[in-house]
């Protein structure tokens, strides 16, 4: 039987063989850039096989995302930039590390005293960097932003779970749970405060052919502004609340959207044995047949 490790080159020799002469023109094409949709998309693919526990599909959503890990470390290969040795020994190395509570004589009795040596080794690995590459010059004196690193490019509810962790590591935090809920009444009141100045006869849901407030009136591009700055007020608290609960806010909303798919097609599906569609039923029709569906799950 083959080993880990074998099974490991086999994998690399094979996308090797994919980009080589004589390999498949598609892979031969790809580029950094055009892979990168396809490494977000594998992420979200082995995210929504933990949700729904899906043992049999999870290894190969898996296997999926390490083949972009494979097929970045081949290209850069091409290029003579760096090899999936040098990623595998950056990765050894950088776990090796950041836990010298493991490997080293460092003392980490809590999930959270582990977290904050992490963020401060990952600190004084990019100082170290820097200076050695001269980055810093005049500025080595520069104190290391608590931010740096937490990346924009991430889905904005990861990244405002990040930030507010950051922050709270280094004591920037509510005291406790119930700050937090007052905070939320907070930004409430501000958004219901915006909304005053919002022209008769008010917001309206978005129409299903058109634009938002497509059924309301028009609205100035400055409350437009001030509105979406409370919406997004509101949606980083929801977010510290759900880190201050030790919850994953992505993983959160997603599992909301599942139930909503869920109880939402149970009632399209009871419209259909009727010959009919949502779009001809009523408000009440419609509302009676989800709390239908609601009582169905807990059944």
């Amino acid at each position: 039987m083959a080993t880990t490790g074998e099974r490991f080159e086999r994998a690399v020799s094979i996308m090797a063989r994919l980009r080589g002469p004589g390999g498949c023109p598609w892979d031969r094409e790809q580029t950094f850039d055009t892979i990168k949709p396809y490494t977000l998309e594998e992420t979200y693919e082995v995210l929504e096989a933990i949700d729904a526990r899906d043992w049999d599909e999870l290894p190969g959503e898996l296997g999926d995302l390490l083949l972009q890990v494979l097929f970045y470390s081949e290209m850069a290969a091409e290029e003579k930039r760096f090899s999936i040795d040098d990623v595998l020994d950056r990765l050894s190395n950088k776990l090796i590390d950041r836990h010298p509570h493991v490997f080293g004589d460092v003392k980490a009795d809590t999930p959270g005293d582990v977290l904050r040596n992490w963020h401060a080794l990952k600190a004084e690995e990019k100082k170290k960097r820097e200076m050695e590459s001269g980055e810093k010059g005049k500025e080595q004196d520069h104190r290391e932003s608590v931010l740096a690193g937490v990346s924009s490019a991430v889905p904005a509810l990861m990244e405002a779970y990040k930030i507010s962790s950051r922050v709270a590591n280094v004591g920037f935090d509510w005291p406790n749970i119930e700050g937090l809920f007052d905070k939320l009444s907070e930004e409430t009141e501000e958004l219901r405060q915006n909304l005053e100045e919002y022209p008769a006869p008010g917001p309206r849901p978005e129409s299903a052919a058109g634009v938002a407030g497509a059924r309301g009136a028009k609205i100035s591009p400055d409350l437009r502004s001030r509105l979406e700055d409370e919406v997004g007020d509101l949606l980083f608290v929801l977010v510290n609340i759900a880190r201050y609960l030790a919850l994953d806010p992505e993983s959160a909303l997603r599992k909301t959207n599942r139930k909503f798919r869920r109880r939402f097609q149970y009632l399209e599906d009871r419209l259909r044995e009727q010959g009919r569609k949502p779009s001809g039923a009523s408000l009440d029709e419609m509302e009676s047949l989800w709390q239908e569906s609601k009582r169905q799950e807990k059944a």
